[in-house]
């Protein structure tokens, strides 16, 4: 997902099958558990749960999309290689237009 999209409440129509999008959300959070990738994205994206619109769905399907072209890749460590795995993480502050949380 873009960095640069910010979603909102308020931005869009609201999904006609709001069931479709918290459906597609409750599968992208089951691929998280492999898929560390995702986190962020689905993250952001099951914030809008209670009042999907059509914005979030589009959204989402670029995670679809992303997933698809990615299916490929992966990390493949070799048993007699050593190997130090490092991990950062960068903290999204104020990403929420609404409340600035």
């Amino acid at each position: 997902m873009d960095p640069n999209l910010k979603l909102s409440q308020e931005d869009g129509d609201l999904l006609d099958d709001p069931l479709r999008y918290r459906r597609m959300i409750g599968k992208l959070l089951y691929l998280t558990i492999t898929r560390l990738d995702l986190s962020y994205s689905v993250n952001r994206l099951s914030q809008f749960l209670a009042n999907p619109r059509v914005p979030h769905f589009q959204a989402a399907y670029h995670v679809l999309e992303y997933i698809k072209s990615t299916v490929d890749q992966g990390l493949f460590f070799s048993t007699t290689s050593c190997v130090q795995l490092k991990a950062f993480a960068d903290a999204d502050w104020a990403a929420c237009p609404d409340t600035r949380r």
